[in-house]
């Protein structure tokens, strides 16, 4: 037989093995790229969830000092002189935490988290700052609370978490309210 006789034969396979390569690399291309994205996503929802909880501690230290200053609604107190250490502790914590968020948060995430903190900042001023009125406790817990629920929602979407959110926390809570009336 002739090479030219051969020749489609030839040809075929190299436009065969070509084909199977690229097909081949595509799918790999894709599936690390799916894999990444996979990783990034638990990092993200792993930073998240530190963040959040690096946060929550700090206001509960803050409303445990609250408690001993004279509000109720928290029952068991931290006296100032032993609590406002732990939350210095917690704030540094907290900073820590910040800067993963800073790393793998997208923009309005970030923004939500930095209002968040910045209530919580708000409530450890005024417990800082000595007798607090009731009405600015009551006003600063709903707006950490609004902040939380603002956080959350826009790390769920960053995450692709779709559904409603969890319902918002109210402040006061509901059976304290009710008992006021």
């Amino acid at each position: 037989m002739e090479l030219v006789d051969q020749l489609p034969a030839l040809v075929g396979v190299v436009v065969g093995s070509l084909g199977s390569y690229v097909a081949q690399s595509l799918t790999e291309r894709r599936t690390w790229k799916r894999q990444r994205e996979e990783r990034w996503d638990e990092k993200r929802f792993e930073t998240y969830g530190n963040y959040a909880n690096a946060l929550k501690a700090q206001l509960r230290l803050a409303q445990r000092i609250g408690a001993a200053l004279g509000f109720a609604d928290v029952a068991d107190p931290l006296p100032p002189a032993d609590g406002l250490v732990l939350l210095a502790d917690a704030e540094s914590h907290r900073a820590t935490q910040w800067e993963s968020v800073l790393l793998v948060g997208d923009a309005a995430t970030i923004a939500a988290a930095r209002r968040w903190h910045e209530t919580i900042w708000t409530i450890e001023l005024l417990i800082r700052e000595g007798p607090v009125d009731a009405v600015k406790w009551t006003r600063v817990h709903r707006l950490a609370s609004e902040a939380r629920d603002a956080f959350y929602e826009h790390a769920r979407r960053d995450l692709g978490i779709f559904g409603a959110p969890p319902p918002p926390g109210e402040w006061p809570r509901q059976w304290q309210a009710e008992l006021s009336d």
